[in-house]
């Protein structure tokens, strides 16, 4: 951490604005971060139909119809007020109300989740439904209620959830190689976490061990943190939020923050608009650090206005590490040996990422798979973004 972004982070400590606890303003309202994850509820794309999917089941929890299905699945029949919808996966046919009609795409099954097509649910349900680009996820509303429903193309998911491939990339007539973990973040081995080193702020740790202590498949260097103090007490300077729980908290700069819900849908954050996101339940997970690389595809890099006066952030090149969101719903963990920021936006952008932040940097950047190093940090770190695999 250099001098500058040190400075900026020392003025929002002296205002009080950096403690440990809860966002002020947000205890009241952060009930559902709080509450651990269940199984994961996302749609599909079928992008050669154009049709999306959602699963059944949001519409017997949260657009209020009564779901009855046979033993296998092969008839559903949907109750909602005086409607009544009957349809049979792998058929395009129906009955509204009786009446026999047809349906443009069939319902169908997998991995015991059955799915049904958005467009013939939301006419004949009511519900009304609106495309978020910069989150490839679906909004519907129903009876003043909504929903965010993250959106994957069909037959997407792997039995390979966390992957690992290294590559060059050419910007400006130079090439630059990077490490590059993708992790799918919709399928249902996957969860992701942030810890502290030793579980607890203002310590350090090897990355390596981080990951081990809290059994990581994979695991990324985050928040920037106090590296050159000779203190005791290490101070990290961003949020960090796990498993629902403000573990440390910083109302005073505007940097990036990545966060995820209980679905692990993912968003990038302007840091003072942070707690309204965590107060509105939005985040189940996050860290801090920044600056925003890529935004909806486009590379955005602009780290004076999140605060960032350090030239070594604004023109040097270094060791970077990153993470970027694809459209698919993957999470992508990168490292290379050196790049400026612009450079390392373009990187990010080429690698597939949709939207794309920096992290800590320089002797912090490590990456780490599988109980290897694959990119080994130059000092003990203060925190790292965790990827957890069930077996």
């Amino acid at each position: 951490m250099k001098k500058g972004l040190k400075t900026l982070l020392a003025i929002a400590l002296v205002a009080g604005t950096i403690t440990t606890g809860a966002v002020p303003g947000t205890e009241v309202a952060t009930a559902a971060a709080a509450t651990s994850s269940s199984a994961k509820v996302f749609g599909y794309s079928d992008p050669a139909a154009g049709r999306t999917y959602i699963p059944i089941r949001v519409l017997s929890t949260f657009a209020g119809a009564k779901v009855n299905a046979a033993q296998d699945s092969s008839k559903l029949e949907i109750v909602k007020g005086n409607k009544k919808i009957v349809l049979h996966t792998g058929k395009k046919k129906a009955e509204v109300d009786g009446k026999k009609t047809k349906i443009d795409a069939a319902p169908f099954a997998y991995d015991g989740v059955t799915y049904v097509p958005l467009g013939f649910a939301a006419q004949h349900l009511g519900l009304n439904v609106k495309w978020h680009e910069s989150t490839s996820s679906m909004r519907i509303a129903s009876g003043g209620q909504s929903m965010d429903l993250p959106i994957i193309a069909r037959g997407s998911l792997t039995d390979k959830p966390v992957t690992y491939r290294q590559q060059v990339f050419y910007s400006g007539g130079a090439a630059f190689r990077a490490n590059i973990v993708t992790v799918q973040l919709m399928h249902p081995r996957v969860s992701l976490d942030a810890a502290f080193a030793h579980n607890k702020a203002g310590t350090v740790q090897n990355l390596k061990w981080i990951a081990s202590e809290n059994y990581a498949y994979a695991a990324i260097n985050a928040t920037y943190f106090d590296a050159y103090s000779s203190a005791i007490y290490r101070a990290p300077y961003g949020y960090l939020v796990s498993k629902g729980n403000m573990k440390f908290v910083n109302g005073g700069s505007n940097l990036t923050v990545f966060a995820y819900d209980q679905n692990h849908m993912t968003r990038l954050i302007p840091g003072l608009k942070f707690g309204q996101a965590y107060a509105a339940g939005q985040v189940e997970g996050a860290v801090q650090a920044g600056p925003l690389l890529v935004q909806n595809g486009v590379v955005a890099v602009n780290a004076p206005r999140e605060g960032f006066r350090d030239p070594a952030i604004l023109r040097g090149q270094a060791a970077r590490s990153a993470i970027g969101i694809t459209r698919n719903h993957e999470l992508i963990m990168v490292t290379t040996p050196k790049a400026s920021m612009p450079q390392l936006a373009r990187i990010m952008k080429q690698a597939g990422a949709y939207q794309a932040m920096n992290l800590d940097g320089g002797a912090s950047s490590g990456l780490y798979l599988n109980g290897k190093y694959i990119t080994k940090p130059g000092r003990p770190v203060s925190n790292a973004l965790l990827v957890k695999v069930k077996k």
